[in-house]
């Protein structure tokens, strides 16, 4: 006659029955398996983006702090400080490694770079041809361009409501800068324009590639390039200690930790709600010069910057509850 002992719960097998660690939009490598893990990612990108620009929108009151440094040199120096803390973040994940990560981005990190050595660089040299109003209105078209864009090459597809968002935050910039609109520099807005395609081509790139290949060291490619580039128009340099310490913040506070934020936040989010996203910089910058430079804005711009605000959160709002009520 057998004896049966009480059941006995087996030992948990390594790797096997181990729990699942919890997706998290700066872990790319777990993915999320359910629909109530990819809303939470999702909101968890929205998060990091809005981080972001809170990070870019630093540049313009930190700028009117230089002595010296201006344009090409501005644009060098912040470029070389970007480059060496992602350069400094590589090293620190994947030790002497880290070299190969920047060659195994291939071709899709050397195209996500020159974008981004275009965008770093394009700014700067348009404020000195044409208006800061002028600049920002042509900067406002991002989102529109990467809508059109996302749906050509990736096939996303971009709600009436999304349409209506990008129009009504572009019609917010407009009218935060209208007194200032002019034709002076032509030139100058020509070379704008290269940023929100820069922009456009850059988030359908990280789209596109993103899910397969690691994207945070094109952030390292485009500095460098951006330096390379700058470092001749920039000759003989004149920053001072105070304008190279300012700088040196900027390049890894205002772009090199927003930018490689952005990467993670891109798998998340579709290519137009990271451009319309983007838009509140434009939103935050006038108000940090208000907090740090005490430059009270104008009606208009916080008129057009609540207009801008509103649309996105209608929009965000809008998706989450969509999100909510969708069947699993």
């Amino acid at each position: 006659m057998s004896t049966l002992g009480p059941a006995s719960t087996p030992a948990p097998r390594p790797g096997i029955d181990a729990p699942r660690p919890r997706p998290s939009v700066l872990r790319p490598d777990i993915p999320a398996t359910t629909p109530a893990e990819r809303a939470r990612l999702h909101r968890q990108a929205v998060w990091l983006m809005l981080l972001c620009t809170l990070l870019w929108s630093l540049a313009g009151v930190f700028t009117r702090k230089l002595q010296s440094a201006e344009s090409f040199e501005l644009a060098f120096w912040r470029s070389l400080a970007c480059g060496l803390a992602v350069a400094g973040v590589l090293i620190g994940q994947h030790g002497r490694g880290w070299t190969a990560k920047v060659t195994e981005s291939g071709w899709p990190g050397l195209v996500s770079g020159l974008m981004w050595a275009v965008m770093f660089t394009c700014f700067m040299v348009a404020l000195g041809r044409t208006s800061v109003a002028n600049t920002l209105v042509v900067m406002s078209v991002a989102p529109l361009l990467a809508a059109l864009l996302a749906r050509a090459v990736l096939k996303e597809p971009v709600l009436p409501r999304t349409w209506l968002a990008i129009l009504i935050a572009g019609t917010g910039i407009v009218w935060m800068v209208r007194d200032q609109l002019s034709t002076y520099g032509l030139a100058g807005m020509a070379i704008a324009f290269a940023v929100p395609v820069a922009s456009a081509i850059n988030i359908v790139s990280l789209k596109r590639a993103g899910a397969h290949v690691d994207l945070v060291p094109a952030v390292l490619i485009g500095a460098a390039i951006a330096c390379i580039a700058t470092l001749p128009l920039a000759w003989p340099l004149a920053a001072t200690p105070r304008d190279l310490l300012i700088l040196a913040g900027l390049g890894v506070f205002q772009l090199a930790l927003p930018c490689m934020l952005m990467v993670r936040a891109a798998h998340h989010l579709a290519p137009h709600e990271i451009a319309l996203l983007g838009l509140l910089e434009i939103v935050f910058g006038p108000l940090w010069a208000w907090i740090g430079a005490g430059e009270r804005p104008a009606a208009a711009t916080l008129q057009g910057g609540a207009l801008v605000l509103t649309a996105l959160l209608v929009n965000e709002l809008v998706a989450l509850r969509g999100r909510r009520i969708r069947p699993a």
